[in-house]
């Protein structure tokens, strides 16, 4: 096992009611901004909940963040928190808004320059203090203090300290009305984010090996049952806590990670509108089949004990785990060719451009993934 640091400072409130704590987690005093996205939280009882847990606090609202969180809209978030004086940020969403807040809170504080350099490699200097009220289960941002945001064909990332949310409240029972896309694609994206951080190669961490193979199980026992139970609290628990688990920093401390799958996929998503979870199943099981060799360990780690396979023949033991992971990925309701989404070869050249052009040119834990092998992946993901 590799050294390693950890810390995770955000307060979890898990389980049904318990956006009521919201009174006591958010100073009275505080000019506060809530952030949303499309409105869904005014149809499923969230909004209603929202407003009698603030009923002592002087708030103001901010909804349209849309699914992968733009820039230029964002920055409106942005002027209203200096012309208000707004002095703490609420997001109540999924990933996207809970991104949009962590991006919101630098940026109110950023000068000199315009804030899209934060996304450049400018240094977050400071950060207004956010919470969040988890609706969506798929990216875990509302315990990590890492944002993704877009501008234009461009998506980018950036972290620092400041933006981990001091407190999330997840209540599995506000999930049950998500859509079914929704449901799938958060699944497919929690998943992924396990095996970004578990398919490498040993570095004999075995309680990290463990907690991911079990979150690796919950999702794939729970994901299904989500689609065919969608009121079935216990179902969602699991998936909104697993969610959480997969990126909250502790199954990935002292491991090396890959994130390629996600490099790749964020170009797709950016050049053509591609779901982050449908762009991840796309891009993994080719790019796993391109990796076989230097994951190979890990693979047969995943096939034995997950899919519980007992093949003697390696090349068929890895076959079959990546099969079982497409699979999985169509289950959920997540295609997993880029042809099943209108695109062909030309996509390919588009990507690989938009990785050179960001200096995304050393992807994978052994940093060998150039454009030209991406390319080559991405011909057999048509």
């Amino acid at each position: 096992m590799n050294n390693f640091h950890y810390i995770n400072p955000t307060q979890i409130c898990f389980g049904r009611g318990e956006i009521a704590a919201l009174g006591g987690l958010v100073p009275t005093s505080a000019r506060l901004l809530v952030l949303y996205g499309g409105g869904s939280i005014k149809t499923n009882g969230v909004y209603e909940q929202l407003e009698q847990a603030l009923s002592h606090h002087q708030w103001h609202g901010f909804g349209g963040i849309t699914a992968n969180p733009e820039f230029d809209v964002l920055m409106q978030a942005v002027e209203l928190v200096r012309r208000e004086r707004i002095d703490y940020l609420l997001a109540v969403g999924g990933g996207s808004v809970i991104d949009g807040a962590k991006f919101v809170a630098a940026a109110a504080c950023f000068e000199g320059q315009s804030p899209w350099a934060l996304l450049e490699g400018a240094r977050v200097e400071a950060a207004l203090p956010l919470g969040c009220v988890l609706t969506l289960p798929a990216t875990g941002s509302e315990s990590n203090p890492v944002a993704v945001i877009s501008r234009g064909d461009a998506k980018l990332s950036f972290r620092h300290p400041l933006l981990q949310p001091g407190f999330a409240i997840l209540d599995p029972s506000v999930t049950f009305t998500l859509p079914p896309r929704q449901v799938g694609n958060g699944v497919v994206d929690a998943f992924v984010h396990v095996l970004e951080q578990y398919l490498t190669y040993p570095v004999q961490a075995d309680v990290q090996d463990r907690l991911a193979e079990g979150l690796l199980l919950a999702l794939l026992e729970n994901g299904p049952r989500a689609l065919s139970e969608p009121d079935n609290y216990e179902v969602r628990a699991n998936i909104m806590w697993a969610a959480s688990l997969a990126l909250n920093g502790l199954i990935g401390r002292g491991v090396p990670h890959d994130w390629s799958t996600h490099a790749i996929g964020h170009q797709l998503t950016a050049l053509y509108g591609l779901d982050h979870a449908q762009s991840l199943a796309v891009v993994l099981p080719s790019l796993l089949r391109a990796q076989a060799r230097s994951k190979q360990d890990k693979l047969i780690q995943l096939g034995r004990r997950v899919w519980q396979s007992s093949r003697e023949d390696t090349a068929l033991q890895i076959e079959e785990s990546i099969l079982r992971i497409e699979g999985f990925f169509r289950q959920m309701g997540v295609a997993t060719r880029l042809g099943d989404y209108g695109l062909g070869e030309p996509a390919i050249a588009a990507v690989c451009s938009n990785l050179k052009r960001f200096g995304l040119i050393r992807l994978g834990e052994h940093g060998d993934l150039d454009p030209e092998r991406v390319a080559r992946i991405l011909a057999q993901a048509l």
